[in-house]
Parts: C-alpha cells; structure tokens; sequence
C-alpha cells in the first residue's frame, strides 16, 4: 500500500480501534416546585441534569406544582425518580426522611454535616435498597411559625388556636394537638391560603416562600414570625432503585454535597424578601422550653414509629458536636 493511501486510511483505522461510546440512559425525574417551571428548584434542578449527563444519564425534568401528584406519578412509573420535601420523602426512606424531624437540626451548619456524612459511601446501605433509594438532597429553609397575632407568642396562647397541619404528616397534628392547638389538615397547595383569609391562626413554613406565598398578607396587620426555626426542610431526590445503575445514586449523592453552599446562598438570598418588621423575639426561656418538648415529641415518634432511631442518634451527636452544653449531651 502507499503511503499516501495509508495516510488516509489513518483516522478511520484509529476511530475502528476507539471504544464505543455508550448512549446515555433515558429517565424522567418528577420535580415539585410550587412556582411551576419557572421556579428556583426547577432552576437547581436543571444544573443536577447538566452535572448527570457526566455520569452517562440524561433527564427530562417534569414540573409538579402539586407534590401528591408528582410521588404518586413516582410510584405509578410516571417517573423514574421524583425531587419532593423531606416530610413526603419519609414515606419512601425512614432515615433520611428523619432529617425533617422536629428540632433535631438547630441550623444549617448542622445540616451542612449531615449532608456531609450522608454523602459517605459507608451510608449506602441506610440510603439504598428496597423499591425506592435516595439519590441526594439539598437545604430548602428553616421553618418557623407564621401567626396572625403577634401576641401568640408563647405555646401557652397557642391554646384554642388553628393551625395548618399536613394531612399527610400525622407527626404534625399530634404535636399540634399536645398543645392544646386544632389541627386543621391542609397541604403545600392551600396551607397559605387559609392563612392569607384568616381560615388558620398559625402556619409553619420556610421563609423561602415568604414572598412566592404572599404570605405577608396573612400576617397584615398584627402577625409575626417567631424568631426560632422548629425544623430545617430539605428537598430530596427519590428514585426508584432497579431503574438506575447503582453508582449513580452515590454520584447523585456526593453532588448534592459538594454544591450545598451554593443552594444554601439561595435559600437565604430567597428569604431577604422578608420584611424585619414581622420578626418576634422570645425570651431565652421559652427557647429552653420548646427545646425540651421537641425532644420530648422525637422519643415518642421515634418509638411510634415515625422516626428512624439511628438518624435520630447520628443528629444528637452533630448536635452535641457543635454544642457541648447543651443538656442532652452531659
């Protein structure tokens, strides 16, 4: 052969000795954002779909205004994965669904740790297996009690009043109850309607969708926020196990950690909106005494069942890791 005819068979010889490329794997991931598909999890939801096609997976994201309809799309295999609050998310995993649980995460410095074990490939087990696995999650706000008095300030006057509890979380109006309160079922969709039209006295919600919301309406003129977060949310991606190679749930997992303090910023660039005025401080007593029933509520829901005992431990000892004082770590 000449040279010249080798010269040109160069490159096709050199493209039939490369491995094939492997198509990338098709699935859909249900997203549930209450501002639609224009909405801030939607937005992050599409930088994890960049980031996936990396690991050789392609997604079409689904937006979902209404959570119930997105998990049971998910479990109908409408989707293969769904991106829901870590309060639904306990229906599909006890452990990491306990991360919502009452108290338990003070701040987000504490979240940012637990982010961070969870990440751990040793936490696989906990986090796969069964029909549903969880493939990450990420910060979405303290929730802090909305009130349309400023003067239910204290559990005490929250006697008599209605609160705006999750129908789908039964933690919620026990806890509501134990207070003296009336539960009034609701969920994402209308929970801030009724506190917008005085239907409830009293909402628990993140300050990130203060505005989405329009929530000042229901604290005009006389509410307020109480200034102490009961629970830190997250929004977490669950997926159905057999649908997905299993190193990408680890994959998935690990890029939720390393971008938590991008979605962190978000979250807290998304609650400037709230105005100062509406904060309500409580004295450092009160804080001791809800404290105290919080860890009260997690050992009887733990024991009921609602909560996972090992993740309730691994936060107890974040918690006591950032603080020692604090009475349940003596």
């Amino acid at each position: 052969m000449k040279r010249t005819a080798l010269y040109l068979l160069t490159p096709l010889l050199i493209a039939l000795s490369l491995p094939t490329l492997a198509e990338p794997i098709k699935r859909k991931v249900c997203v549930f954002d209450i501002v639609g598909n224009a909405g801030p999890i939607m937005n992050s939801a599409r930088d994890w779909k960049t980031t996936a096609l990396s690991w050789g997976l392609d997604v079409e994201l689904l937006p979902y205004t209404s959570e119930l309809i997105a998990t049971e799309d998910l479990k109908a295999g409408v989707c293969d994965a769904a991106l829901v609050t870590g309060i639904r998310a306990r229906g599909f995993n006890k452990f990491a669904g306990t991360i919502d649980a009452i108290g338990a995460v003070p701040s987000m410095d504490h979240l940012h740790i637990i982010s961070q074990v969870l990440a751990s490939p040793k936490m696989a087990d906990k986090l796969e297996g069964g029909n549903y696995s969880v493939a990450g999650f990420a910060p979405a706000g303290p929730a802090y009690i909305f009130v349309n008095d400023r003067e239910i300030n204290t559990l005490d006057k929250a006697a008599g009043k209605k609160v705006a509890v999750l129908e789908y979380d039964e933690t919620q109006a026990g806890l509501v109850s134990q207070v003296g309160a009336t539960p009034v079922d609701s969920d994402v969709t209308n929970f801030s309607t009724k506190f917008n039209n005085g239907s409830v006295d009293v909402i628990f919600a993140p300050l990130a969708v203060y505005q989405a919301l329009e929530l000042y309406k229901g604290l005009s003129p006389d509410g307020g926020i109480i200034d102490y977060p009961l629970v830190q949310l997250t929004l977490q991606v669950i997926a159905k196990t057999d649908r997905f190679p299993k190193e990408m749930f680890q994959k998935s997992r690990s890029y939720f950690y390393e971008n938590f303090d991008r979605f962190r910023r978000q979250v807290e660039q998304e609650s400037k909106a709230v105005d100062p005025k509406w904060w309500v401080k409580i004295p450092d007593e009160d804080k001791a005494e809800y404290e105290l029933m919080m860890q009260e509520a997690r050992d009887q829901l733990r024991d009921q069942g609602y909560y996972d005992p090992d993740m309730l431990t691994i936060m107890r000892k974040i918690r006591c890791k950032l603080d020692a004082s604090r009475a349940e770590c003596t």
